[in-house]
């Protein structure tokens, strides 16, 4: 069965993370030769334990480890901005991982350990913009944020720290309601330990040092930054929000604050490499948004075509794919999308899908009766029942389908009272797909082209593999403006099948 529904609890050590946030543009493959670096601390044999026993739990909950020489240019441009932090001046103490993730993110967690996703290199545009995101997730361990931050968080656990960013106008924080918060959260690829505005501003700044230090342009970080929060504001508005939805964005406040901070840290005649073709040539080729093995995300549509399945979300709804569930978010409501051990009994399913939302030790949720029913030729089972969170009462809901003697899928969606039927068109939407159909699902490509005489940004960005807004899509990718021009001989990237 694909990781993506496998059911397993994730813990590990506090997650350095940014909103997908540090610019690192780089010509420093030379100027990285000359840094001396020193360290100050050494990465002890305790956080090296931890460090190797959080890895492949964190490969597991984002999409695994990608490989090939994409993989290995991150690999070797993430190594060589480590060693600027003080914390080894071995690169072999670090480990640097492309995350195979259709989400913008990046992280850190002690013990060398450094990430970030294929999506988050793909918005970058130069070597210093990549650079300078690990370098900012390295200065969150450097600085020791983690621990700083734990008594803030309910656990520290990857899966205890969000609180209710995406949940919370909808659950209390008693224990009931922070359990079901969680479940909403587990899969969705964003979460995220919090750290306080002064820690994002210091591992922005520590990011820049390393940059000088690595002979970078400091300013990348600065680039980088605005290029998230553009991509940040244009998410909002193709999900329709009025807001920047991505959870991730919630965890660094003010961005147009920290890219003025960044700029002007880095100072306006600085030099430095950015490494800018170089970047480029080797990230062409990677896989962008959704990897086909995990299912596809189509506006309201998903389908997976390795299960044979596809559904709709309701109109006002958005989706977030993750390696074990998908996240579907709306005014009205919260749900997702996942899989659970299935021995063939149905309503043994949905009960347990129930006691799942329930902390360890506390009283489980009953869900009553159970009704059955066939949703498009298949068997599906499903209950409600009503939750009091301490903050307002709710409506639960766990809709099950299955799909062989062995394998079975489910919703859990949580509304405020009364309002479950919001859902019910996505219940009804369950449906196989035929073979024809999956294989027609096909992955989109970051391509890198070079401007020829006559083209412009509109006609460029009319290559982009979308039907709704190609040209602002371009215009983030890029790092361009409404009123960008390119040239002959420009190298950009392109979004193609």
């Amino acid at each position: 069965m694909p990781s993506k529904f496998r059911h397993i609890a994730l813990a590990t050590a506090g997650c350095a993370t940014i909103l997908a946030a540090v610019a690192y543009d780089s010509r420093a493959a030379s100027a990285q030769a000359v840094a001396r670096p020193a360290p100050v601390q050494a990465i002890s044999a305790k956080d090296k334990a931890e460090g190797a026993k959080a890895h492949p739990q964190l490969l597991e909950e984002f999409g695994g480890a990608e490989t090939g020489p994409q993989a290995t240019y991150v690999e070797t441009i993430g190594k060589n901005i480590a060693v600027q932090s003080g914390l080894s001046n071995a690169r072999g103490d670090f480990t640097v991982t492309l995350l195979n993730s259709p989400v913008n993110n990046a992280f850190a967690i002690p013990g060398g350990y450094i990430y970030t996703t294929r999506q988050l290199v793909a918005l970058m545009n130069n070597e210093a913009e990549l650079a300078g995101v690990l370098g900012h997730e390295v200065g969150h361990v450097a600085a020791r944020h983690a621990s700083k931050r734990q008594s803030a968080a309910t656990k520290n656990t990857i899966l205890g720290v969000l609180g209710s960013v995406l949940a919370g106008a909808v659950l209390g924080n008693n224990q009931v309601g922070q359990a079901l918060q969680r479940t909403l959260l587990q899969g969705s690829q964003l979460l995220t330990l919090r750290y306080s505005r002064g820690q994002e501003t210091e591992s922005d700044n520590l990011g820049i040092d390393y940059l000088r230090k690595a002979g970078y342009d400091p300013r990348a970080m600065g680039t980088v930054l605005q290029s998230l929060a553009n991509q940040n504001a244009l998410d909002a508005r193709l999900m329709g929000s009025t807001t920047q939805v991505p959870a991730w964005a919630s965890t660094h406040p003010d961005p147009a604050s920290r890219v003025r901070n960044a700029l002007a840290r880095a100072g306006s005649n600085t030099t430095g490499v950015t490494n800018r073709d170089t970047f480029l040539t080797r990230i062409a080729g990677m896989t962008y948004g959704d990897d086909p093995k995990q299912g596809m995300v189509e506006g309201r549509r998903f389908a997976h075509p390795q299960l044979k399945l596809a559904y709709e979300a309701p109109a006002g709804f958005y989706m977030m794919n993750g390696t074990r569930a998908v996240a579907i978010n709306g005014q009205s409501g919260r749900g997702q999308f996942t899989s659970g051990p299935f021995s063939g009994d149905l309503d043994a399913y949905v009960r347990g899908a129930f006691g799942a939302l329930t902390e360890q030790g506390q009283q489980q949720i009953d869900p009553g009766q159970i009704s059955r029913t066939t949703i498009n030729g298949l068997p599906a089972a499903y209950a409600t029942t009503r939750v009091n969170t301490g903050q307002s009462t709710v409506d639960v809901t766990v809709f099950a389908y299955q799909f062989g003697a062995d394998q079975a899928f489910h919703f859990v969606t949580i509304t405020p009272a009364g309002g479950g039927a919001v859902f019910d068109s996505m219940f009804r939407s369950m449906r196989r797909i035929s073979a024809a159909e999956a294989a027609e699902i096909k992955p989109r490509k970051l391509a890198v082209v070079t401007v020829r005489a006559g083209d412009t940004v509109r006609s460029l960005a009319n290559r982009m593999a979308y039907t709704d807004a190609p040209l602002d899509r371009f215009l983030v990718l890029n790092g361009l403006s409404a009123n960008s021009q390119v040239v002959a001989g420009q190298k950009v990237k392109l979004i193609t099948y």
